[in-house]
Formats: structure tokens, C-alpha cells, sequence
């Protein structure tokens, strides 16, 4: 019945009760973060954290719960069988909207562990969700700019073991990093700005992923290479929020990480640079050609009923 109502009304709807369940849930995790961060005990930040995530994928439980109960969206999910939330991941996607991230988060919510981005070491500052953040060991990347360390160069190679050391507490708690490759969201206007060689992705930007390779190498050797599609002509945010998004195309590729790229030094080792690249051109040539065969397939499947 509620699919019924107007999109703009089903959206306004979305919005509210998703800003209402931030509202309730945010202050218990801040009450648990305050805490773990007061009392340094091991054994308690532990048990926090496990209740942080906890909280974190009952945020996500009732944002998809909600989803289902104001929209008919047809999933086609390939690829999730042998998920497990016992295991570390890094996870990268195309990037086509905003609504990449909940649709994601819809799929893979409770199936692996809970997803976490890279984040600027400056916005732990940003009020209540810095400390969120923090709270849910999102991990600060510590990055010096090439003119920093022309000036000190005794500065070179410490982002990479600052980061390190603040990645140690995944080594006893399974974890998921998540990177959109194309650092930005796909438009035609990029895509031609850009000469990209790919017909439906802009170009990846290996540098971010082999950063999280040499920090956490030891500790991830999965990659999980999503690629998802939107059949239709709606693909954002308030369109997912309003229910004109029908269908949702997400392909999961497990793939091993090769070793000689675990812990790897990308920005002092030429050899392995191109190496990496080289690789990372492959898959995403390879993505490529998926996103066409995905999209002819889904082309000659009637959409859903508006």
C-alpha cells in the first residue's frame, strides 16, 4: 500500500524516519563511545566495539527495513553465497550516485563486517560524528603533502607507518574498507573531461587502494569487486529514497589479492607501481565489459510496474 503514495511523499517520508532512527540511535553510540575512550582497558574497548557495530548495522537494519516497506525494488544479487562476517575485506564499487552506498549497505548489511572508509585525519574534529567515527574505528589516514616533505624529509614513509599503527586494532577484529576507485561519481561530462579509455567508468585512481594494501596487507588479502547498475533512467539519491529506483543490478566478484601487492611500498617502488596499475587496469576493464553484458541483459527484462 505505502508504494502507492507519490514519490515525493514517499521520499519525504524516507528522509524523516531515517534522520529520526540517526536521532534515537546516535546518542546510545556516543554514550558507548564516551566509554571505550575513558577507560583504555583492552578487554572493554573490545566489548565496545562489538556493541558500536552492533548499533551500527541495527541503523542500517531499519534503513533497508524501511526501504521494503515503501518501495518494490527488484534485487538481482549475485555473488554473496560465501559471505562471511568472520573475515577482512576491502571493497571497492563503480560509482554512479549516492545511492551506491545504501544500496550496498542493503545487501551487504549483517553478511560481512560492517563497512568502513578511510578517512582525513581532520575530520575527528567534526562534531558528534568524529567522535562517531572514531567510535566505530573508522581508520584516519595520516598523509603529508609532497611540499611537506620536501621540506622535512625525514617525514617520508611516517604516513604509512602512522596508519599502520592505527590499523593495528583490526588485526583482532574482522573489518571491511570501502573504496570507490573512481574517486568520483560517473557523468558523461567526466567521462568525456576525462578521455577515459572505458565506455561506463571513469578511470581508477590506484593510489587510495595501495595505500590501503601497504597499511593493511598483512591483515587483508580478499577484495570484493562490486559492480552495480541501475537498469532504469532514475540512479539518485532522492530517487532511491523515493522509490523510482525499480531495479538494482549488484555483481559480486571475490577475488585474492595477489601477494606481491600485500603491504606493498607503492610510492617508492617504481617496479610495483606499474605492476599495480597494470592490474587495476585489468579488473576495470573487465568491470567494464560486465556493466555492458549487466545492462543488455537487464535491457531485455520488462521493468517493474511504477
Amino acid at each position: 500500500m505505502l508504494d502507492s503514495l507519490p514519490a515525493p511523499l514517499k521520499g519525504t517520508l524516507a528522509a524523516l524516519s531515517i534522520l529520526l532512527n540517526t536521532l534515537v540511535l546516535l546518542p546510545v553510540l556516543l554514550v558507548v563511545a564516551l566509554i571505550k575512550l575513558a577507560i583504555p582497558a583492552h578487554s572493554l574497548r573490545k566489548a565496545c566495539t562489538r556493541i558500536l557495530n552492533w548499533i551500527a548495522r541495527i541503523w542500517i537494519g531499519f534503513n533497508n527495513l524501511l526501504m521494503d516497506l515503501l518501495h518494490k525494488v527488484r534485487w538481482d544479487v549475485r555473488g554473496v553465497d560465501n559471505l562471511s562476517r568472520e573475515h577482512w575485506y576491502f571493497v571497492t564499487c563503480n560509482h554512479q550516485s549516492w545511492a551506491d552506498i545504501p544500496a550496498i549497505q542493503y545487501v551487504m548489511n549483517s553478511r560481512i563486517p560492517l563497512l568502513k572508509f578511510f578517512l582525513k585525519k581532520e575530520l575527528i574534529w567534526v562534531p558528534l560524528l568524529g567522535v562517531a567515527w572514531w567510535a566505530l574505528d573508522f581508520p584516519f589516514m595520516h598523509r603529508h603533502t609532497k611540499e611537506q616533505i620536501a621540506k622535512r624529509p625525514e617525514l617520508k614513509g611516517k604516513d604509512i607507518e602512522a596508519t599502520k599503527a592505527a590499523c593495528e586494532k583490526f588485526r583482532y577484529t574482522p573489518v571491511t574498507i570501502f573504496n570507490f576507485m573512481e574517486g568520483t561519481r560517473f557523468t558523461d561530462e567526466k567521462h568525456r573531461r576525462q578521455k577515459s579509455p572505458y565506455t561506463h567508468l571513469l578511470k581508477p585512481r590506484a593510489g587510495g587502494t595501495a595505500f590501503v594494501l601497504g597499511a593493511m596487507g598483512d591483515m587483508i588479502h580478499t577484495m570484493l569487486d562490486i559492480t552495480i547498475v541501475y537498469p532504469g533512467t532514475h540512479t539518485g539519491f532522492w530517487d532511491y529514497l523515493c522509490g523510482r529506483i525499480r531495479h538494482i543490478i549488484v555483481d559480486i566478484q571475490v577475488r585474492e589479492i595477489p601477494t606481491r601487492f600485500l603491504g606493498m611500498d607503492y610510492e617508492n617502488n617504481r617496479e610495483i607501481r606499474t605492476e599495480f596499475q597494470r592490474w587495476i587496469g585489468e579488473l576495470w576493464a573487465e568491470k567494464d565489459q560486465r556493466i555492458g553484458e549487466l545492462k543488455a541483459t537487464a535491457a531485455l527484462t520488462p521493468e517493474p510496474v511504477q
